[in-house]
């Protein structure tokens, strides 16, 4: 499926997540866009901030609903992608171009724990 790329991981709450060298980058899928519909905006923690796997590190508004933004990993947010607060609606246009921050991670298994895009895609379509 093109609306998913398969080198990425994924998470059961519809966020991305791919090596950055030691770091992790994260955003949200395809369909957590498509189900939102129209983003108008996107709140994330600050450089330095800690985050823990499967808690929120942040807020992504549309115009239909406001949802949590759920941490693939635990660690320390290296980077925040201001493009995208600037300019919310980029993650409409392209949710793997507009990733949202990232993580030094304090346990590389979490990432490795995290869904491959086979296993990903089932879960959506169980899911309808």
């Amino acid at each position: 499926m093109s609306n998913y790329p398969n080198e990425l991981k994924y998470t059961k709450d519809h966020e991305w997540a791919k090596k950055a060298g030691s770091n992790v980058v994260v955003g949200v899928t395809f369909h957590a866009q498509d189900a939102l519909g129209a983003v108008v905006y996107v709140e994330l923690p600050k450089v330095g901030a800690t985050v823990k796997a499967h808690e929120s590190f942040g807020v992504i508004e549309s115009t239909k609903a406001v949802s949590e933004l759920f941490a693939p990993i635990s660690g320390k947010v290296t980077k925040i992608n201001d493009a995208v607060v600037n300019n919310p609606g980029s993650v409409n246009d392209d949710p793997y171009a507009s990733w949202l921050i990232e993580v030094e991670p304090t346990n590389a298994a979490e990432f490795d724990a995290l869904l491959d895009q086979p296993t990903y895609v089932k879960s959506l379509e169980a899911a309808h």
